[in-house]
């Protein structure tokens, strides 16, 4: 496919509430900026760590047009479009790309603990969402959509649907399915991602991943990996894994989607880090476990605010 070949570090922007659990779009556009100040080759919108699940349709409709206006192509933005019905996936990723989005992320259609659709029906969901639209498709393959996603799947959806070259893999043993996908897919496979907040990020740059989804609370963390990794540098990029994995692990493994509320709001970029009910808030312990672990790491985000 023409275009740029997108690659490097693009986390997710959490959605920013203010005390009343209403959206806060001067929070959130203060969020976007630091996110670029802090290294982010691009940004992903309204994913679930962005709790998309909990935002009215209106809702994303106002974020996505705000956000979008609001970065202004200074870097490129990947919009989350999933839904389970292929038409409304494909209006939604219509209206992204008209919007000025880059790059449309989806999860296979599936509605609760229950509801799939066999692996004809995933190929004809991606190929139509990808024929309504000319930018990218990233297929996210994550737990929680608890749909497989053979090997075999993706290569030839990458091989046939002309737009779809992205693919973001958070499964278990995500290594070894993105080196299946690479020597399977070959140059179809434009962007085979890491994600799952980077927990498994130096197996899955071995393996020949490009790019890094994780949380948006340092990605200036994330670059210090990534960065001398590409530049060949695997010693230097080894060490730099190091001193960031017990604060990655932290937030894979404790504060989840609310880690870069807290630190936005420990660092003065946003003004409340609440959830949206019915998502409990962060233990405070936890909360005072996560901000030990930055602090001498001494990430942007605890000093871009003040």
């Amino acid at each position: 496919m023409s275009g740029p070949v997108y690659r490097g570090v693009f986390p997710v922007a959490p959605t920013i509430f203010n005390e009343h659990g209403e959206l806060d779009l001067a929070g959130q556009r203060r969020a976007l900026d630091f996110m670029i100040d802090a290294g982010s080759h691009g940004i992903c919108i309204l994913a679930n760590f962005s709790e998309q699940f909990a935002l009215s349709d209106e809702e994303r409709e106002i974020l996505m047009l705000d956000c979008l206006a609001h970065v202004a192509g200074r870097v490129p933005v990947i919009v989350t479009t999933s839904h389970f019905s292929s038409a409304v996936c494909a209006a939604r990723s219509r209206r992204a790309e008209a919007a000025g989005a880059a790059m449309v992320m989806v999860m296979p259609p599936y509605h609760g603990a229950t509801i799939r659709v066999g692996e004809a029906e995933i190929y004809e969901f991606y190929q139509r969402v990808a024929g309504a639209i000319t930018i990218p498709v990233l297929v996210q393959d994550a737990p929680v959509a608890g749909t497989p996603l053979s090997v075999a799947l993706l290569a030839r959806m990458a091989k046939e649907i002309g737009n779809l070259a992205y693919f973001k893999i958070e499964v278990p043993r995500a290594a070894s399915k993105l080196r299946a996908l690479i020597e399977a897919g070959g140059d179809a496979v434009l962007g085979p991602w890491d994600g799952e907040e980077a927990i498994t990020l130096m197996a899955d740059l071995a393996a020949g991943a490009t790019g890094a989804m994780t949380g948006g609370g340092f990605p200036d963390g994330i670059r210090q990996i990534i960065d001398p990794w590409f530049a060949g540098n695997r010693e230097e990029a080894t060490q730099a894994y190091m001193r960031w994995l017990p604060l990655i692990n932290w937030e894979n493994r404790q504060c989840g989607f609310a880690t870069a509320k807290i630190l936005m709001r420990a660092g003065g970029v946003i003004a409340h880090d609440g959830l949206r009910h019915p998502i409990a808030p962060v233990h405070p312990a936890e909360r005072e476990g996560l901000l030990a672990l930055a602090r001498p790491l001494d990430p942007l985000v605890l000093r871009w605010g003040t």
